[in-house]
Formats: structure tokens, sequence, C-alpha cells
């Protein structure tokens, strides 16, 4: 079995082309298709001369991202047929993060703001790079994204939104949320990485405590030990709570289960019933705790705990998302469905 890659085009879309080519009966190649997740950076440009599948002049006028992907599939050779595998989320997820930047302002005194996020984003990548996929760089990623996006949405920050800081405080605290976590912390010392990364980086002072201030509040055990913390900037809310929706919801309810798979514990037992007097002590000790439990100790009780009202409002449906699927998953569990 032949393996091979075809080249990956960026269209304001992720594009990827994966293909196992396979004989036929008939001899000509079977291709097989595997989806590509993560962002890429363009390796092709597309020909602006390239014959237009319908036979129509496009010279006299830009082509459209959608006319380009037709060019591309026309020219495509034809004794092999591929399917093209696209993710929507790119050009939503570029468009919102340039607003949120705001062009190359500066936080800090060193370098653009661009290259800072980019070496965030190197950050992020390598200090995660171990985990499992339930707090891995894709995690961060759609917390930076639903960050940006309530704090757009949310009013008493949308009178900030102005001042390019707020919008900065919340990307740099959404993208370097989860490095130190105590449930993957390899040594001591990486508690500390953020701080250097912010110093290194030449974040103004006032920011950079901001910015720890969130990272520091945002565990759900600081909040069952009653430690929170009145004095947190306005930004806090809408990165915890984009951190709590991305918990919760089908994307919640697959970190779940991928958590628990990596730290092998029981899916289910019903002898095992959930903590109701749960303690920061007890919450951090969760070897004898099944997957399911962890639903009732935690993540359904997310709903409530969110800060602001626009994500209140989206946890809604996320919420409902989860009762749903227990009521299914214990009838089947006891065969009854």
């Amino acid at each position: 079995m032949a393996f091979r890659r075809a080249p990956c085009v960026h269209l304001g879309v992720i594009l990827q082309l994966d293909m196992r080519s396979t004989q036929t009966s008939t001899g000509c190649p079977q291709p097989y298709f595997r989806p590509f997740h993560g962002i890429v950076r363009p390796l092709l440009s597309l020909n602006q001369s390239a014959t237009d599948p319908n036979g129509k002049d496009e010279q006299s006028k830009p082509f459209t991202r959608k006319k380009r992907l037709q060019v591309f599939q026309s020219n495509l050779p034809l004794q092999s047929k591929y399917q093209v595998k696209i993710s929507v989320c790119s050009l939503e997820r570029e468009k919102k993060l340039k607003q949120g930047r705001e062009g190359k302002r500066t936080m800090g005194s060193v370098g653009s703001w661009e290259e800072t996020v980019r070496k965030a984003e190197k950050l992020v990548e390598e200090a995660m790079k171990d985990n499992d996929a339930s707090h891995d760089a894709a995690h961060v990623w759609r917390v930076r994204d639903l960050a940006l996006s309530l704090a757009r949405e949310e009013q008493g920050l949308s009178l900030l939104s102005s001042n390019s800081n707020t919008m900065q405080i919340v990307e740099l605290a959404a993208l370097l949320h989860d490095i130190g976590d105590y449930k993957y912390l390899r040594d001591p010392s990486e508690e500390k990485i953020v701080e250097n990364f912010l110093d290194e980086e030449g974040i103004e002072e006032s920011s950079k405590m901001k910015i720890l201030k969130i990272i520091k509040g945002m565990g759900f055990k600081d909040e069952l030990a009653g430690s929170a913390n009145n004095d947190l900037p306005p930004e806090f809310g809408v990165v915890q709570d984009a951190d709590r929706l991305d918990a919760i919801g089908a994307i919640g309810i697959a970190r779940c289960f991928t958590f628990g798979g990596s730290r092998n514990r029981v899916l289910h037992d019903p002898n095992i019933q959930p903590r109701s007097d749960l303690s920061k002590e007890k919450y951090m000790k969760k070897d004898e705790q099944t997957t399911v439990n962890h639903f009732h100790e935690k993540l359904l009780k997310l709903k409530s705990l969110m800060k602001t009202k626009a994500g209140q409002k989206r946890a809604e449906r996320r919420h409902k998302f989860m009762e749903e699927f227990l009521v299914e998953f214990y009838e089947e569990w006891d065969g009854r469905a």
C-alpha cells in the first residue's frame, strides 16, 4: 500500500488532501481520506491564470476563495478522484483574532503584538505537547476564540474594547491559562514559565499582573475552597467562562472521557456515588472516582457558575446536551435502551 500526501492550500479555510492509494479491480487508485485538524500556513498559491472550470473569462476580476477552490478542483488529474476536506474554522478565526489584536499595537516594549502572540502559541505547543487531548493546544485555541468572542459580546467589556490592551489581556491570558496546570506538572519550575515569558516579552507590569491574576483564579478547585478574589480584573470573567464552556457540551463530554481514559479511570460504577461534600482537597484527589461522576461533581455545576451574561447564554445549550447525554448513557448502561 502506497502512501501519498497532496499539498495543502490555505484559502481562508484549512484545506488538506490526504490520499492512501490502493489498487481496485479496474487498476485505478482508490483514495483514503483523513481529515486534518489544526492550522497550516500556505504551502502553495493557486495560479491566477488557471483555466476557469466553467469556461468563462475570470481574469477581469479577482478570484473569490470559492472560485479558487473550483479552479483547484478542476485542475486535479483526471485519473485520480480526490475528496477535499475543509475545516471552516480558519477564516472566521483569523477575522476574530485580527479584530482583537487591532493591527500591530504593542502591549509591551519588545517587538510587535503579532510577534508576541506567535511566540505564545509556540510556547503553548511546546509546553503541552505531551498532554492528552483533553488539555492540548487545540483546547487552548478554542478557549482563546471563545474568550475573544465573549469579550466582544459582553456589555461591560464592549465599552473597553476600543482599548487594545483589554483584548490583548484576554487573548494572552486565554493562551497561557493551562501552562503549569497541576494535573500535568512534571517539574516545579514549570509554574514560572508564564511569568518568565511575560517578562521576556516586555509586557508592562499592570497588564502582566492582570494576566497572572486571571490565570491563578481560573481553577474550579479554588472556587470550591472559597478563595475567590474580588480584586480580579474585568477580563477575568470572559476567560474563565471560555475555559468552562469548553468543559461542557459535546466537546466537554469528549474531553471528560479522554482525560478519564488517560488516567485509567473506571468509566462508570453504580456503587460509587458522586461526592456531594466536595472540598478542594477531595476534588484534587480523584483516584477512586469514575469518569461519569465527574459530570455530577463539576461539569453540571458550571452553567450556574458562569460570570458573564454572554457565557451564561452559551452555557444553556451545552448544559442541556450533557443532561440528555447522561439520560441516554444510564438507559444504555442498564440495558433499557
